[in-house]
C-alpha cells in the first residue's frame, strides 16, 4: 500500500536528522544522574567519571602496646618526620612492629586503640586512644616474641609515646593487650611537601595526610620541561628523584593506599629553594 505523501516526508526527514541526534544527545544509565551522562559521538562513547569512596575504618583487630621515652623530634625518626607536633601528627604516636610498618608504606596511617581483656592495668572507664603511625618499632630476635621482643615478626604490636600509653593503661603493665583498627586521618589544611636535597639529587618528604594518612606513590610534573616522573621512596615518607625539579613550578600527585588520588596542581612557584615546604590538596 502507497504511504501518504506527509508521511514519506516524515520519516524522510527522521532518517537524516536522528542520527545527529543521537550523536550529540546524552544518553543515561541506570544508577547515574544527569551529571553522569555518556554521550555517544559516533562509534566513541565518553564514559562517567568514577570516584573511588573515601577511606573508611577497618575491622577490629588484637595486638599487644608497650611504651618508650621520647619527645616531639624524636617520634617521627623512622618516618622522617623531624617534629610530630609541628607537622600535624600530635603527641599521640606509635612506633609499630615491622609486620604493620610495611617497610615505611604505613608512616601517617591512623589507628584507634583501645585497652581489652586487662581488667588489673587498663584504666576503668577509658576512652578509645587515636594515633598515628610515624616511627618503626624493631625487631630484637634475641629475645623470644612472647618475652621482650614485642615486636617481632610476625607480631602486629604497637610500641606507644608514653604520654599515650597513659591514657589506657597504668605504667606498671609494662604492656598490655589491646584491640585496634585503622581508622580515617582528619587532617587540618593540606598534603605538604618539603623540598630538600640538590639540584642533583632532591628530596621531597610528604606530611600532614589526611585519609587513609599513608602514601604509596608520588609523582612530580613541571610546567616545562619535566614530564610526570615517578619519585622513589628513600625512607619512611621522604621520596627521591634525580630529575632536574629547579626553575620549574612543580605539581604533585599523591596515591594512598585506598586508591585514591590527590593531585596539588602548580603547588611549588618557579622560584623555590631548598628547605622550603609547600602546601597542596589534602583529600577530604
Amino acid at each position: 500500500m502507497a504511504l501518504p505523501l506527509q508521511v514519506l516526508s516524515v520519516s524522510l526527514l527522521l532518517l537524516i536528522v536522528l542520527p545527529d541526534v543521537l550523536a550529540t544527545a546524552p544518553l543515561r544509565v541506570r544508577g547515574y544522574g544527569a551529571h553522569h551522562a555518556v554521550r555517544v559521538r559516533g562509534h566513541r562513547i565518553q564514559l562517567p567519571k568514577h570516584h573511588r569512596p573515601k577511606f573508611k575504618p577497618g575491622p577490629w583487630k588484637q595486638a599487644h602496646a608497650t611504651f618508650y621515652e621520647g619527645g616531639s623530634g624524636t617520634y617521627g625518626g623512622a618516618c622522617g618526620y623531624e617534629d610530630v607536633v609541628k607537622e600535624g601528627y600530635g603527641a599521640d604516636t606509635a612506633a609499630l612492629s615491622t609486620v604493620l610498618f610495611n617497610n615505611g608504606q604505613t608512616c601517617g596511617a591512623c589507628y584507634e586503640i583501645k585497652c581489652a581483656n586487662s581488667p588489673q592495668w587498663c584504666k576503668p572507664g577509658q576512652q578509645s586512644l587515636f594515633v598515628t603511625a610515624t616511627n618503626h618499632c624493631p625487631p630484637n630476635n634475641y629475645l623470644p616474641s612472647d618475652n621482650g621482643g614485642w615486636c617481632n615478626v610476625p607480631r602486629e604490636h604497637f610500641d606507644l609515646a608514653t604520654t599515650s600509653f597513659l591514657k589506657i593503661a597504668e605504667y606498671k603493665a609494662g604492656i598490655v593487650p589491646v584491640q585496634y583498627r585503622r581508622i580515617p586521618c582528619t587532617k587540618q589544611g593540606g598534603i605538604r611537601f618539603t623540598i630538600t636535597g640538590n639540584p642533583y639529587f632532591n628530596q621531597v618528604k610528604v606530611s600532614n595526610v589526611g585519609g587513609a594518612g599513608d602514601v604509596t606513590s608520588l609523582q612530580v610534573k613541571g610546567d616545562d620541561k619535566l614530564k610526570w616522573t615517578a619519585m622513589k621512596r628513600i625512607w619512611g615518607q621522604k621520596w627521591e628523584t634525580d630529575a632536574m625539579l629547579v626553575g620549574e613550578s612543580l605539581t604533585f600527585r599523591v596515591r594512598a593506599s585506598d586508591g585514591r588520588y590527590s593531585t596539588s596542581w602548580h603547588v611549588v612557584p618557579k622560584n623555590w629553594q631548598f628547605g622550603q615546604t609547600f602546601e597542596g590538596k589534602n583529600f577530604k
